[in-house]
């Protein structure tokens, strides 16, 4: 291999008659006067001069090569692969044409492919196209993983791709970014099996209720499997945790409401005026319950006639103080507003908002433990934006404390992990979870949380918080406008963009920043799968056998059942198992048995008979 071409200080082309090139595997340059210069291989041809394309895009005649090859011409040996080299560190001076390339050995390569110990880091996947200089790999990096391909498990062949979770500090926040179908998802989920496995505190807001790693994924080898019962906890919003409500700021509260239905300028009023600091669920909901019950009556007049027919004392005390909440708010609220307010309050409390606590997440995070909380979108929006208000000032002010040389009880650094990022922190307008993320991404590294933001739609990610994500793993993505987005915010080149429409299912650009560079890789294996890998049809086909097996062991033992005798088997099957068939349904079923080949129907000039 040899270098050819005009050179320059960062791209180089080599040419060899005998060995082709892959696109990002690395290669030593042996430059006379700068010494040895690696660098990556990013553009990949062949060309054979006696097979060119015409102008017009034809290959030469047929004929012409047989001719050639009848004049003795070697056709197959005058190939010419050629390679499009970007060396790592710009050279002082442009590379001298006809340099040796050599493939390089693991030790020369081992500085800037691996950043930490399989020990301490999370080992993600494998770099592509790495294989001849894992030959002689140190023993450590060998068999850490197995990575999927073809549908079949591969063990490993290539350098490992580690990523140095202590270089968070210094550069903080990931982005995945990945089209539907692209292994986002799956990513996500060896990410998080990574921090399990060094028991760093999590918080994933799961959407999707797919982050369950209680079942392990068949096709791990028996003595490979990773047993992660203990380190994890799924929580649902609203049956194993909530909100307190006597931990509500107004501003809290109205983010509640607005999100169980939008909020006008009115209702934001009435929150305002009417909510007291330290009020519980019921304080809150009987002073709206009264001021509606007193706006109802209409006017003073009718309030005080209540107030001197009430039967009882308790019964006058309540129309008293419904008359003093007349006087003081009726024309500072709206009576449609207030009504509003109980409804959306009525049906946070039905959805259970208020009827737990965080007190879980906070012991969990406590133990090191990765915490899924589950809900659907609107509600895990609101629930974060407390949530994670709550537990940032809380490790900010134990940060502080520490500064200032005052007390504060210790809350330990965590990572916020999200699906569908966009959903919670979009560009362009607000959402309740937005403020807190923007806040973590710009401020969150000097008190150590971070975040992990996963998204089908970098473009419609907040511009802000996309700029602090300092690594990126960028999936098969086809939309232009996101592929656009990517191209600003990371260090890919105009090349690696045009493969993003085409990488297999596992592929992935890693932009690290601490790297420096984007490296080409494959994420391993996951050593747990998503709850809904079952493909829908086969679901559908199982349900169909399912619901036949049972219908052929209730009549098993009735077979043969003539078309004269339905009412009595129908009456048998009612007295022994409480089903009730309908005739016309229960024959449709028979019928239904025969096409599928279960059943044999034998004609008579009267009735059908049915049986084995």
């Amino acid at each position: 291999m040899k270098v050819v071409g005009i050179t320059t200080q960062q791209e180089v082309y080599v040419g060899s008659k005998d060995r082709n090139f892959r696109i990002n595997e690395f290669l030593i340059i042996s430059d006379p006067y700068q010494g040895d210069l690696i660098g990556e291989i990013v553009e990949a041809k062949t060309y054979n001069k006696y097979i060119p394309l015409s102008l017009h895009g034809e290959l030469a005649d047929g004929s012409v090569i047989e001719s050639l090859k009848a004049l003795g011409y070697n056709i197959e040996e005058d190939t010419i692969y050629i390679g499009k080299i970007r060396l790592l560190n710009e050279a002082l001076y442009p590379v001298e044409t006809g340099c040796d390339v050599r493939i390089p050995t693991f030790d020369e390569v081992k500085n800037i492919m691996i950043n930490s110990s399989a020990d301490e880091g999370l080992v993600l996947g494998v770099i592509k196209n790495t294989d001849q200089m894992a030959k002689d790999m140190d023993e450590k990096f060998k068999d850490l993983l197995y990575t999927f391909e073809d549908g079949k498990l591969k063990e490993q062949e290539d350098i490992p791709y580690i990523y140095n979770i202590r270089s968070m500090h210094q550069y903080p926040h990931i982005g995945v970014f990945g089209g539907s179908g692209s292994g986002k998802s799956f990513g996500l989920r060896v990410i998080l099996e990574e921090l399990m496995k060094l028991n760093i505190p999590t918080i994933v807001l799961d959407p999707h209720f797919e982050m369950d790693f209680s079942q392990k994924g068949s096709y791990i080898p028996e003595n490979k499997k990773v047993d992660y019962t203990d380190k994890f906890k799924c929580l649902q919003v609203g049956f194993h945790v909530g909100v307190r409500f006597e931990d509500l700021t107004a501003q809290d509260l109205k983010n509640l409401l607005d999100a169980s239905s939008p909020l006008t300028d009115a209702m934001n009023n009435v929150v305002d005026i009417l909510f007291k600091k330290n009020d519980s669920y019921n304080s809150f909901y009987n002073r709206l319950k009264m001021l509606v019950e007193a706006q109802e009556e209409g006017s003073l007049d009718r309030i005080k006639l209540r107030i001197e027919e009430a039967e009882s004392n308790l019964e006058r005390e309540g129309w008293q103080k419904r008359k003093e909440l007349f006087l003081t708010y009726d024309k500072t609220c709206p009576y449609n507003s207030v009504r509003g307010i109980i409804w959306r309050l009525s049906r946070l409390n039905n959805e259970g908002i208020f009827s737990k606590d965080i007190r879980e997440i906070e012991e969990g995070l406590h133990m090191g433990k990765l915490i899924v909380i589950q809900g659907n979108t609107r509600i895990l929006q609101v629930f974060s934006t407390y949530l994670l208000n709550n537990l940032y000032h809380k490790r900010r002010d134990y940060k502080d404390a520490l500064y200032k040389k005052t007390t504060a009880e210790y809350f330990p650094p965590f990572i916020v992990v999200t699906d569908e990022a966009h959903n919670f922190a979009p560009k362009g307008y607000d959402s309740p979870s937005k403020s807190i993320l923007k806040e973590i991404s710009q401020e969150g590294r000097k008190y150590g949380t971070f975040l992990i933001l996963a998204t089908q739609r970098p473009t419609l990610l907040d511009e802000t918080i996309t700029a602090q994500l300092n690594t990126k793993f960028i999936f098969r993505t086809v939309r232009a406008s996101d592929i656009q987005t990517i191209q600003e915010e990371t260090d890919i080149t105009i090349e690696e963009a045009r493969r993003l429409p085409y990488l297999r299912t596992g592929d992935v650009f890693i932009s690290e920043a601490l790297m420096g560079r984007t490296i080409f890789a494959r994420i391993r294996a996951a050593y747990t799968t998503s709850p809904h890998t079952e493909n829908p049809f086969d679901e559908l086909k199982n349900k169909f056998k399912e619901k036949d097996d049972k219908f052929i062991k209730i009549i098993k033992d009735k077979l043969p059942i003539s078309g004269d005798d339905f009412i009595n088997v129908i009456k048998e099957i009612e007295n022994d198992t409480g089903i009730t068939y309908n005739i016309d349904v229960f024959e449709e079923k028979l019928e239904d048995m025969v096409d599928k080949g279960i059943l044999k129907k034998e004609k008579t000039p009267f009735f059908n008979i049915y049986k084995e």
